[in-house]
């Protein structure tokens, strides 16, 4: 049993910085002894905090301690609860030391940032909104939200408002080794449009130097797609085979979809889903993805 991290296991908040790492770090991180994936935390520190206890990265304090261990998550820091500032920070601290220590931290884009991003602030919480409320002053006039108390949220994820800046230093899509991971999942004309090309105009866009990518509004594109996540059909997976097969990897992790009894498998586990609604939004348990080689393991 994973023993219950105290509340405030994070470090206290940070300015945004960073410590000499990549950023935004390249499409293809090289193979690693060790790898844990984990899915969607709707801003829910505790939720993360036990997610990365599990995985034994952290210590009680809430500061790296994973060493060469690389951890990808998969989306979805924002909305549906109160703690996002300060995940997002804390994301950010231990990316810093994951690399300094020779390991890697990767929070990746799910739709729920890009919602953010595009000004779809239908699930922030009433929390959420207060927690950016000194963002506020920064907000361009012509971009002023209808009511005062949305006005901070809506500056600090505008293209090129703060916390937008912070999330075009993700990647949307990632090969670590040969293990490919994406919020939502994907097909064969994602990758002949070029993940690499995704995750660039997801970039820009997020700065502020580009229009939205229309890729992101797909409803069976990267973020939003959900074909892995139930019940695949033989051609489904015949798709998941040519994806992995031009992208040269072995296995795809998604999340997006809450998988009510834990992660689970589809396509010969070739498909990997990790998201089990471990947010307090839905209430669901703390698992993560252990890969070790050819060997995929959940934890709890």
């Amino acid at each position: 049993a994973v023993p219950e991290p105290p509340p405030d296991a994070a470090p206290p908040l940070r300015p945004l910085a960073d410590a000499g790492r990549q950023v935004p770090p390249p499409f293809h991180h090289p193979e690693a002894a060790r790898v844990v994936a984990f899915g969607d935390v709707h801003g829910d520190l505790r939720a993360a905090t036990r997610a990365l206890t599990t995985a034994g990265v952290i210590d009680d304090a809430g500061h790296w301690s994973g060493g060469a261990n690389v951890v990808v998550q998969i989306g979805d820091q924002l909305d549906r609860g109160d703690d996002e500032r300060a995940i997002l920070e804390w994301f950010e601290q231990l990316a810093d030391e994951a690399d300094a220590a020779g390991g890697a931290f990767h929070a990746l884009i799910g739709n729920h940032e890009v919602m953010n991003v595009g000004g779809d602030l239908r699930y922030v919480t009433p929390g959420g909104f207060d927690d950016f409320d000194d963002e506020r002053r920064a907000l361009p006039p012509e971009r002023q939200a209808t009511q005062r108390e949305r006005q901070g949220r809506v500056a600090a994820f505008v293209p090129g408002g703060r916390f937008a800046r912070l999330l075009a230093r993700h990647n949307l899509v990632m090969l670590v080794g040969d293990s490919l991971f994406v919020h939502g999942g994907l097909r064969p004309n994602d990758v002949a449009y070029g993940l690499a090309r995704i995750n660039r105009e997801t970039q820009a866009w997020m700065r502020g130097e580009a229009p939205m990518p229309g890729i992101l509004s797909d409803f069976n594109g990267p973020i939003w797609t959900r074909y892995l996540s139930y019940a695949p059909t033989a051609a489904d997976c015949a798709d998941l085979d040519e994806v992995l097969a031009q992208a040269g990897a072995a296995r795809l992790v998604v999340a997006h979809t809450v998988q009510i009894d834990g992660i689970t498998s589809g396509c010969d586990d070739k498909v990997w889903r990790v998201d089990t609604g471990m947010a307090a939004y839905y209430g669901g348990p703390i698992e993560v993805l252990e890969i070790i080689g050819d060997s995929v393991t959940p934890l709890r």
